[in-house]
């Protein structure tokens, strides 16, 4: 296993459209190697999630899992997830607004709306398919994760600009203010 390099915003590689892993790749070396890494650099950088662009593939593969994140200190708890070949579903029009950071976008956090409660299709890393419903901070995991595979990144989805903060202040003057 290896800690792989991650993208940065500006690489081309974040704003291109991910392609498609075939089923009968899924348990293939190549992509259990690739799986395994993702999860080390993920946990090595403490990310909640990592996509395959971030770390310079270009396929249809996330990871994702959050139990006792320093950098998401009050977050539920996430089960750590593999997905390959995602397709998110909105199963509501109830969409909550809440801080979102990146490691394609470091040292950067902003206020992004995303749905409360999705609807998640893909193939497991171990090849089965899942099918199941994330809700609350799970569904902006996910949808954030998955925005990666369509080359799309947080500052994206903001409505405003206003929020965007670097992350000294960010926890002197957003943190300070919500707690």
């Amino acid at each position: 296993m290896a800690v792989l390099k991650v993208a940065h915003l500006g690489h081309p590689i974040l704003r291109q459209k991910a392609e498609p892993i075939s089923p009968e790749a899924i348990g293939a070396p190549e992509i259990q190697g690739l799986i395994d890494d993702m999860l080390e650099t993920m946990d090595d950088h403490d990310g909640a999630g990592l996509a395959a662009p971030q770390v310079h593939v270009s396929r249809r593969l996330v990871v994702y899992g959050v139990r006792q994140n320093p950098r998401y200190p009050d977050a539920e708890e996430v089960p750590l997830t593999v997905l390959i070949n995602p397709v998110i579903t909105p199963t509501t029009t109830e969409q909550d607004e809440d801080w979102e950071g990146c490691l394609s976008v470091p040292d950067l956090r902003g206020q992004v709306p995303r749905f409360t409660r999705v609807r998640v299709e893909a193939w497991g890393g171990d090849g089965r398919r899942l099918s199941f419903a994330a809700e609350g901070f799970h569904a902006r995991v996910v949808q954030h994760e998955c925005d990666h595979l369509d080359g799309v990144v947080y500052l994206d989805r903001m409505r405003s600009m206003a929020t965007l903060s670097f992350l000294p202040e960010f926890h002197r003057y957003w943190l300070a203010r919500e707690r």
